[in-house]
């Protein structure tokens, strides 16, 4: 039976206002646009919204759904079990996610074991997890199943792991209705379940909330501070065959006289493998709080002010002063001399992030491995979609600020001097690096070894951050 049950069906039925009140979990403009008793508006109100609708209000195997145990019988209504989300996977058939039913203010507490629907952060790890087509891939703390939809395409084998046994069952279904098969579902805690096994792919949104205590089995582990995410990132190397790539979400903490990117960054070197971390927002500890406060509707409830000073309280014991979000790449090269670059990328980047990685790493990796003298004489050709951006007083004949803005790929900026910005507008790979200069310093009026002197220095950046690319 076709409903119109799909991303674009449900954004089209319910328009703008109720969609993007919808976002902020507000349900009442939603709930007006599905009045009337259609099988797609009662679709809407049961695996979306979460209320009951009529046995009587639309043309539906209702009670298929109830012996399959997806919906209850409340008297005259049906009530949902589960919340059912269409899914944009990529693909050219449906997709659907299953869930435990979203909670919202005033609604009763979250259980233990309770499995979350897909979102932003499952959309965003779809994106960094993109890759080109793989043997083996682990989706790691797999949740309600949602990266399996992005990997089984791409994969020949998918295993999913996860601690929680419900979530594994609900992931099964969200498997079924989106006509994925063949997925290996192992239960257990992080790497336990594979182990002595090797991926050629590794994907984990794990439970990376940092707080005193794990009251929830999706966000929550109990470890001290951020342990569990370097944890994970320990032992990933394992568990990736020559050339695997593991792609994660993760918190990490800023604490009171560490540098968070030494930090970081000391995760990443631990595991001799290259790695890049990128670091997407921070929030103050109050603010990081109230999030997950808000995320299992407690903000309201009698228990508030005491778990809220609590957890201020636990973060305080350790000199916390933030919490970062982001993600973490690592790339099993082989190299005897591992790359590890953090950095932070508070604006949009070019999608599919995943696409990105080798790019960032093998341009770093260059920069670094060349001396001064090969990159003198190297031929640098300007990066595709780097422009140029000059601030200064309207008719003033020099600039006081030039900035070289990427608009591909990561979207860095770049601010340059007034050599480096000449050089981007005439190196096109077909001359040595060294007579550019030494002709731009003609022009200019500056000495050519100075110049020269001092360019390495300032182009190795521009090369490892890819406004700059060696040409051959």
């Amino acid at each position: 039976m076709e409903t119109g049950y799909s991303i674009d069906g449900v954004r089209e039925r319910l328009g703008d206002m109720a969609a993007s009140a919808l976002a902020r979990e507000e349900i009442v403009p939603a709930l007006r646009a599905t009045r009337d008793a259609d099988p797609l508006a009662a679709l809407i109100r049961l695996w979306w919204l979460g209320v009951p609708v009529s046995m009587a209000a639309a043309d539906l195997p209702l009670q298929d759904l109830i012996e399959a145990g997806l919906l209850v019988r409340l008297g005259d209504t049906v009530q949902s079990t589960v919340h059912l989300q269409p899914w944009d996977a990529g693909t050219a058939g449906p997709a659907y996610v299953v869930s435990d039913r979203k909670v919202r203010p005033g609604d009763p507490s979250l259980r233990p074991d309770h499995v979350v629907g897909a979102g932003g952060a499952s959309a965003n790890l779809a994106q960094l997890g993109w890759a080109a087509p793989v043997g083996r891939a682990l989706d790691l703390g797999t949740g309600c199943g949602v990266q399996v939809l992005h990997l089984a395409p791409r994969a020949g084998e998918v295993v999913a792991t996860d601690v929680n046994r419900r979530a594994l069952r609900l992931a099964r279904l969200s498997w079924e209705l989106s006509g994925v098969h063949g997925v290996e579902a192992r239960e257990g805690s992080m790497y336990d379940p594979v182990d002595g096994e090797r991926f050629d792919l590794v994907v984990s949104n794990p439970p990376f909330v940092i707080a005193p205590e794990a009251r929830y089995t999706y966000r929550e582990t109990g470890r001290h501070g951020d342990d569990f995410c370097r944890e994970l990132v320990r032992r990933t190397p394992r568990h990736l065959t020559q050339g695997g790539q593991a792609r994660f979400l993760a918190n990490w903490l800023h604490v009171k006289g560490e540098d968070w990117q030494d930090r970081v960054g000391g995760w990443l070197t631990e595991t001799g493998c290259d790695g890049w971390a990128v670091q997407r927002d921070v929030q103050d500890p109050a603010e990081y709080v109230e999030l997950w406060l808000r995320d299992s509707a407690e903000h309201g409830t009698s228990a508030y002010r005491e778990r809220y000073d609590e957890w201020l309280a636990w973060f305080e014991s350790m000199d916390v002063t933030g919490v970062g979000f982001g993600w973490i790449a690592l790339h099993d090269s082989g190299s005897l001399s591992p790359l590890v670059r953090v950095e932070e990328l508070t604006h949009p980047v070019e999608p599919p992030a995943g696409a990105l990685v080798e790019e960032v790493l093998r341009a770093a990796r260059t920069a670094y491995d060349l001396s001064d003298e090969d990159l003198l004489d190297a031929r640098l050709r300007v990066a595709e979609g780097v422009v140029e951006e000059r601030v200064g007083p309207p008719g003033a004949d020099d600039p006081s600020r030039i900035v070289l803005r990427q608009t591909r790929g990561a979207r860095r900026t770049a601010a340059v001097g007034t050599v480096e910005a000449a050089l981007a507008g005439v190196c096109d790979g077909d001359l040595p690096t060294r007579p550019l200069l030494a002709a731009i310093a003609e022009l200019t009026g500056e000495d050519p070894d100075a110049v020269l002197g001092r360019a390495p220095a300032a182009l190795r950046p521009l090369v490892a951050e890819g406004f700059l690319s060696i040409a051959g």
